[in-house]
């Protein structure tokens, strides 16, 4: 029995060597693809800070950080993921979240607060092209300039590997884990598509926060499990209850 990892490629190889290293089998199906796009700032800001809430932004970046004066700047990142990529690619100042856009928000007005930033500082915002908030625009209700820059797509992948496929028709699959809204409704068309829906929601969907979750609920999935908090150590935990529960 197999263990269905939907999280885009590179990431989705070290979740595999954790699942791995916890005794699972894993098959991956990245149903998302990324997709850099090309960064032109022409707003002649003078930043205090940058903002990022996916590491795939500074991948997006990374070559240009140096020529674009960004790497002197302090990074606040939306958790730790993100903090390596931004220390990987040479930033030195780097500001860990909790985990999720909230939590971003809050430590970047939590920072103004203890005069880390200027009130009314002017932040760039690294970002993809498809955002689950507008944490520009509630920065900019407490006083802040917000420039946010697309550097990112992660476009929809199609179709399931043929062994994904054929995993859910032999009934070879667990459970499934996804990390965001988008890749959970990817995820639902291509199984779709494929044919393989009723198989692929008739078992445990393991989710990385409430907003995946919802939508794996509302498409009819009667297993959803939401980690405890959004980070990956919390959703392989809701994992093993999920297998638990199944055992029982």
């Amino acid at each position: 029995m197999s263990i269905l990892v939907t999280r885009p490629h590179p990431e989705n190889e070290a979740t595999a060597d954790n699942l791995r290293a916890r005794g699972h089998v894993v098959l991956l199906a990245p149903v998302l693809k990324f997709e850099p796009v090309a960064f032109h700032d022409e707003s002649e800001a003078n930043y205090s800070a940058i903002i990022v809430t996916s590491a795939n932004a500074i991948r997006a970046v990374a070559p240009q950080l140096q020529d674009l004066g960004l790497l002197k700047l302090p990074l606040f990142a939306v958790g730790e993921h993100t903090a390596t990529a931004a220390l990987d690619a040479g930033f030195a100042e780097v500001i860990i979240a909790g985990g999720d856009s909230a939590a971003l928000r809050d430590k970047v007005i939590q920072s103004a607060r203890d005069k880390v930033l200027k009130k009314k500082s002017t932040l760039l915002y690294l970002a993809g092209a498809d955002l689950s908030r507008d944490l520009g625009g509630e920065l900019g209700t407490e006083g802040f300039n917000v420039v946010t820059q697309t550097t990112y797509r992660m476009a929809p992948v199609k179709i399931l590997p043929r062994d994904v496929c054929e995993g859910f028709a032999a009934h070879g699959i667990e459970a499934v884990l996804h990390y965001s809204r988008r890749s959970a409704r990817a995820f639902l068309d291509a199984a779709r598509d494929e044919g393989v829906e009723i198989s692929a929601l008739a078992i445990p969907q393991c989710c990385l926060s409430e907003t995946v979750a919802s939508v794996l609920r509302d498409a009819g999935a009667s297993q959803v499990l939401v980690a405890a908090k959004s980070d990956e150590n919390a959703l392989f935990d809701t994992l093993e209850r999920a297998l638990r529960t199944r055992l029982a």
